[in-house]
């Protein structure tokens, strides 16, 4: 029989409803948005057919994971849907790999945030080893902060939230201006143009920028009254953060020249300079790094909350669990910043594009199995089965696309975990 879940912190300290809505929106606008026009330029309306599916297949799943939470709070988590149908030890490598998700996204979302930095602070990108030494800074501070407590993390997320979102709804705007005065068009349209194979290459790209929309289910036991809020936070967040994304990714791959658009280091600012002025166009890099921070923030919450939920279960050591008397889990957030830390100094010698790409495919196919699992399990509990069984393909469907190294390499890390489970089962049963 699993165990409970977690309690939480006490009354009054946790994360009301719109800073568990801030939790998935923050975590899902990170640093994907900034860079993503560009890598979706040469797809064309592709592109917006790409957006179309991925935000339709995440919509699914993001609703099959509230429809768990209504249907069985008492799981407390993603983990525990799964260990509910599945039993522990599968309920253990999807939170595993998870975990290793997690730690990973931290990882890539902190080297961005020093990418950005190093525009301002040049000496950064060419000293030898500083990126990274920057980019565990910036990591420990938000471990920092996490430790002051769950209040303080999500007034910080709420706070970097509403600046994050300046950028994405100034390019609305000025898209909007821009073609209501006649001095933008958008790229015509082509039935021809559209086809299988970039279709499902554009849907690969926004994938990436959609991961995090389970981010309200992890956090949970962080959540008031969490089977009303967490299912509110889930799908208002994702349908949010996807319908943003959407106007403002085909707006500028669209708006902007093919040629321009993908060759652009910055297609923010490359379209606010060219359908306003270069003086704004200055501020995206400012906003791309408020942006990093604050996902980096949200990640690292839940990099604490995951491990404390499953040793709470007894799939992890015991020890993950302790918390201080605001329910922070202040072993679990340590032992994941560290490994983090471990991550990005045996990475130290890559340019900080590739520490990015390294770690960035692994955190995507990582996290798709926990949504194969958690649609496999709605199936078996006869939870919102048609949606269930839409987001089971879907999950496939993206795992396929993330290709096979990456979902090979996945794999293996979820069977490298499996030592740690037995070793954690026999330390609580002595």
């Amino acid at each position: 029989m699993t165990p409970p879940a977690p309690t939480g912190n006490g009354p009054g300290r946790k994360l009301g409803l719109f800073a568990a809505i801030a939790l998935v929106m923050g975590n899902m606008i990170g640093s994907g948005v900034f860079l993503l026009p560009a890598s979706l330029a040469p797809f064309g309306w592709n592109a917006v057919a790409g957006w179309i599916v991925t935000t339709a297949g995440t919509l699914v799943l993001a609703w099959v994971l509230a429809s768990l939470t209504r249907a069985s709070p008492g799981a407390g988590d993603p983990a525990g849907f799964v260990a509910e149908a599945f039993g522990e030890f599968p309920a253990f490598l999807v939170g595993w790999v998870y975990w290793v998700s997690v730690w990973t996204a931290v990882v890539s979302i902190a080297v961005a945030a020093v990418s950005y930095l190093s525009a301002f602070v040049p000496v950064i990108g060419a000293t030898p080893l500083l990126p990274a030494a920057c980019a565990i800074a910036l990591v420990w501070a938000m471990t920092l902060l996490n430790l002051r407590g769950v209040q303080a993390a999500g007034n910080f997320q709420i706070a970097t939230l509403l600046l994050k979102l300046v950028p994405l709804i100034a390019v609305i705007v000025i898209a909007a201006l821009a073609l209501c005065n006649g001095t933008a068009e958008v790229r015509p349209f082509a039935m021809s143009e559209l086809n299988g194979i970039d279709l499902r290459g554009a849907a690969a790209l926004t994938l990436f920028a959609l991961l995090g929309f389970e981010c309200a289910s992890i956090a949970a036991a962080q959540v008031e009254n969490p089977a009303v809020n967490v299912p509110r936070a889930t799908m208002w967040g994702t349908g949010l953060t996807a319908a943003l994304y959407l106007l403002v990714c085909s707006a500028i791959a669209l708006m902007l020249p093919e040629a321009v658009a993908a060759s652009s280091p910055a297609p923010f600012a490359t379209f606010v300079e060219r359908y306003w002025s270069a003086g704004p166009a200055a501020l995206v890099t400012v906003f791309a790094i408020v942006s990093c921070v604050g996902a980096v923030n949200g990640w690292v919450l839940l990099q604490g909350e995951l491990p404390r939920a499953m040793a709470m279960r007894g799939m992890l050591p015991r020890w993950l669990s302790a918390t201080d008397r605001n329910g922070t889990p202040r072993a679990a957030l340590l032992v994941s910043s560290v490994i983090a830390t471990i991550c990005l100094m045996f990475n130290a010698s890559r340019d900080m594009q590739g520490i990015y790409e390294f770690v960035l495919l692994l955190s995507t196919s990582a996290a798709l199995w926990l949504y194969l699992a958690c649609a496999l399990a709605a199936w078996k509990m006869k939870v919102a089965r048609g949606f269930a069984l839409i987001g089971a393909v879907y999950a496939l469907w993206t795992l396929w696309g993330a290709g096979i190294a990456a979902s090979g390499w996945s794999l293996v890390l979820m069977a490298a975990g499996a030592p740690l489970y037995w070793w954690a089962r026999r330390g609580a049963a002595v």
